[in-house]
């Protein structure tokens, strides 16, 4: 049976915190990726994949859940409301993403667009965290 510390047990909690960190969880995917990374070099395409994959659809969740707050005005959507699906590249930054998240549901920014932009941004970021891991 697979343990969280097997190769493949340890893929699984890389997606939970995936899922997590793109919630209103704090909690740093980047790290669990790393040490994973670090102790499974060879795994990192697929690492990577479900890292994005987590983290996408944590954000796609923050996004529903937008879609279903109360049609009165928000603070501090000007740059989703601005730029729309294209402001959710950068829907993985700390504090602000989730926000961007939300907002981007509330304004009922188009949800495949949305849901490429920010897969788009988060996979940049898995990226840039792979290429800095050791192999």
């Amino acid at each position: 049976m697979d343990t969280l510390l097997s190769p493949e047990g340890g893929l699984a909690g890389v997606l939970v915190a995936g899922f997590l960190a793109a919630t209103l969880v704090p909690f740093s995917s980047e790290a669990v990726l790393f040490g994973y990374l670090k102790l499974h070099p060879g795994n990192a395409g697929i690492a990577v994949a479900l890292a994005t994959l987590g983290n996408t659809a944590g954000g796609m969740t923050s996004y529903l859940l937008g879609r279903f707050l109360p049609r009165k005005e928000l603070p501090h959507l000007e740059l989703v409301r601005k730029y729309g699906a294209p402001a959710l590249l950068f829907a993985w930054l700390p504090l602000v993403g989730d926000a961007f998240c939300v907002a981007a549901g509330w304004l009922r920014v188009h949800w495949l667009a949305a849901l490429v932009c920010m897969a788009a941004g988060r996979l940049a970021r898995y990226l840039a965290v792979a290429a800095l891991a050791p192999s």
